[in-house]
């Protein structure tokens, strides 16, 4: 074995018995870096013959190819053991179950408002959509309530920008402004009908959504949820408020022995007026008087208001809590519940 041959084993040997790849960057120096063996033999040329240089150079270079090319050897095979402690570090058991990502589902009084729109539209009655920020004159002054009105008070109400002193803008205070607003959008549409006596398809709508006012205690949030009822025709009668009611309350809860109360009193908007109590007749509620609504006939005044002769045309309007109706459907006791947003509560309802 020559000089060279040996060479080239020494730098095998070496390779093999650097465990890492910082050890091999330093066994690597001693054979082909500046001061390495193979750059000493090469120097050491200089003081050949031409011939004597050719032979030499060529046997110097295959020592270092070989040499190289085992330097090569051993980073892959340090690259590829590094790899195997890697995926042995981070292995998954494809055998396991996999971890699905869970599915969302809509909030509680969502759901009841999903089920009173369905209920409703089955007797009939469209959906009504309006502004949460309000004018005054929608959401009071053709609601027939007097501008000394407590509600009209800055302690109960939220004013927002706009509008004017004498008519401010507000949070809206209650859904029965988009009662007002489809019920003047409709009369415009049927003014022709109802000027030359064919008269006007019956008004049947329902406006739930988020109202706004300046209460929060244990037992009121600032925000809630209303949905109020308007039916508006040439024959429409409290008899006929208190038949919807009651199919409504007893679908909604699929009780059939479900008994309902009206018991008067008083809103600006509706003469008579009612409040409405059901009862249930077996579970933990049973026995009880609940207030849901409260209903009545429409005022006159609101009645002209819409653009309608109240000679001529009459109908009942409701209001309920669908915040309320969902704590009684569902058992739920607080509802500060429905503002958490508590995964473990919200998820009972998927």
């Amino acid at each position: 074995m020559n000089e060279l041959d040996a060479l080239v084993d020494s730098a095998r040997a070496g390779f093999a018995q650097a465990a890492t790849p910082a050890d091999l960057e330093n066994t690597k120096a001693q054979f082909l870096g500046k001061s390495g063996r193979i750059t000493e033999l090469m120097k050491g040329m200089a003081a050949l013959s031409v011939d004597e240089k050719k032979s030499r150079g060529a046997a110097i270079n295959q020592a270092k190819q070989a040499i190289e090319a085992a330097l090569t050897a051993r980073r892959q095979a340090l690259a590829d053991a590094e790899l195997e402690v890697q995926l042995k570090a981070e292995a998954l058991d494809v055998t396991l179950p996999g971890r699905q990502r869970g599915q969302g589902g809509l909030h509680p009084v969502s759901l009841t408002l999903e089920r009173i729109e369905a209920i409703f539209g089955s007797m009939g009655f469209e959906v009504a959509e309006g502004p949460e920020i309000e004018s005054d004159w929608f959401n009071f002054t053709a609601l027939n309530t007097p501008e000394d009105h407590p509600a009209r008070s800055m302690h109960d109400t939220f004013y927002v920008e706009g509008g004017s002193d004498k008519a401010p803008n507000l949070l809206r205070t209650h859904t029965s402004p988009m009662q007002i607003r489809h019920a003047v959008q409709h009369v415009k549409r049927h003014r022709a009908a109802i000027d030359n006596g064919t008269g006007m398809p019956e008004i049947r709508v329902i406006a739930p959504g988020r109202t706004y006012r300046v209460d929060s205690d244990a037992t009121h949030s600032p925000m809630f949820h209303q949905c109020e009822g308007l039916w508006i025709g040439e024959n429409v009668s409290f008899k006929d408020l208190k038949y919807v009611f009651t199919d409504f309350c007893r679908t909604f809860f699929e009780s059939e022995d479900l008994v309902l109360r009206f018991r008067p009193s008083f809103f600006p908007f509706t003469e008579p007026s009612a409040e409405i109590d059901i009862q249930f007749q077996s579970g933990p509620l049973a026995g009880r008087w609940l207030e849901v609504a409260g209903s009545g006939q429409v005022h006159p005044n609101v009645v002209r208001n819409m653009g309608l002769d109240p000679e001529r045309y009459i109908g009942f309007a409701f209001g309920m809590g669908p915040d309320r109706l969902t704590m009684l459907r569902y058992g739920v006791n607080d509802l500060r519940l429905f503002f958490d947003g508590d995964i473990r509560f919200l998820s009972q309802f998927r």
